[in-house]
């Protein structure tokens, strides 16, 4: 029997939101512009995973990086246009979880 052929642009976009930590940096932004520290804090994410995150999303243009000269310097992140697009996939994920998912429980 014949498998189907899995659409590489499927493939790539379920391998990006897939990633440890990305949804929930992604998720966070959604609400707005946020600093490094803000996002580190309220997902529990190590500094360095966290800037290696950012810096892929920045690359993959999920996001922006937004340098405010004050001292200290100021950076922010928020969302492009690509990476406000995938909410209706994330409000998605949160609802079928809210359904499906128990916290206290691994079953599938």
């Amino acid at each position: 029997m014949n498998q189907p052929t899995i659409c590489p642009k499927f493939e790539k976009a379920v391998s990006i939101i897939s990633q440890r930590w990305t949804a929930l940096v992604i998720y966070q932004l959604l609400s707005g512009p946020k600093r490094f520290s803000e996002i580190q804090s309220s997902i529990g994410i190590s500094g360095k995973v966290l800037s290696d995150r950012l810096k892929e999303l920045e690359q993959m243009e999920i996001i922006n990086r937004k340098v405010i000269p004050a001292t200290p310097v100021i950076i922010e992140y928020s969302l492009t246009e690509k990476g406000r697009s995938m909410e209706p996939i994330l409000t998605s994920i949160e609802k079928w979880s809210q359904q499906w998912i128990s916290v206290d429980s691994t079953e599938s």
